[in-house]
């Protein structure tokens, strides 16, 4: 009995509970790991969820102002074009025209500054929308790391609805938010975009690919005088990006 007794005290060595340290202390820090790590991820999804809010609340503001200009539009039977009674109504149709035409030019914007609720100023040139997958966003004239939290950005090319290529760039956080479903257009599908005069074009998508980042030719504007939108956003491994091409179907 006291031999099996000394067996068993000799049997837990000084290496063994070396290695039960070890593996406690081992423990310990995959636990803390493991917290670290999904802090990151409530804070990283925090984040987006702010961003998201900022963004919508600068498309909010954009469809605010542009109600204003709506404000301001002269109505066809407004009684103040019958001035004087003894005018014609070819001169009175004369004269509206070229008074809206002057109107239309002056209050044409190319940018409009939004002050987001965040209490800073966002440089805007139009919205992006895309029914078939539940996305619209103002998309921001500059295309920084900074911005592309925040909104889409216009990457390179024209303006929106102008003649030429609007390539516009957003992240894909495997999720709802932002570009993130743009890897899943199919051709026929529809992309609104809406310049700050408040005209929507609808382009219809044709053509779907991958490429190095590096690759650049898809912000090409040789386009033949037609209106192009080139949508870039990352892969869902974030090695290479997904384009999505898509052509005016009405001007």
């Amino acid at each position: 009995m006291n031999q099996i007794l000394i067996t068993e005290k000799l049997y837990i060595t000084p290496e063994l509970k070396r290695k039960k340290s070890i593996y406690k202390i081992s423990f310990i820090l995959s636990i803390l790991l493991i917290f670290v790590l999904f802090s990151f991820y409530v804070y990283a999804q925090y984040d987006r969820n702010k961003s998201e809010e900022l963004s919508q609340d600068i498309l909010a503001s954009m469809m605010e102002k542009s109600n204003e200009y709506d404000d301001t539009v002269i109505s066809e039977n407004d009684s103040n074009w019958r001035v004087n009674l003894q005018v014609s109504d070819e001169e009175i149709y004369y004269s509206r025209k070229s008074v809206v035409a002057a109107s239309f030019e002056k209050s044409k914007i190319d940018v409009e500054t939004i002050i987001g609720s965040d209490g800073k100023e966002y440089k805007t040139v139009g919205s992006v929308k895309i029914p078939s997958i539940d996305v619209e966003y103002p998309i921001l004239l500059d295309c920084t790391d900074k911005l592309l939290k925040v909104s889409v950005c216009k990457f390179w090319g024209a303006n929106p609805n102008e003649i030429g290529n609007l390539c516009i760039a957003g992240h894909n956080y495997r999720s709802t938010k932002f570009f993130s479903k743009v890897p899943t257009l199919e051709n026929g599908d529809i992309i609104e975009i809406t310049d700050l005069n408040k005209r929507t074009i609808k382009y219809k998508v044709y053509s779907k690919y991958t490429v190095d980042p590096n690759d650049k030719a898809c912000t090409s504007q040789l386009t033949n005088g037609k209106r192009i939108v080139t949508l870039i956003t990352c892969t869902n491994d974030n090695k290479n990006r997904v384009i999505v091409k898509a052509e005016a179907v009405q001007s």
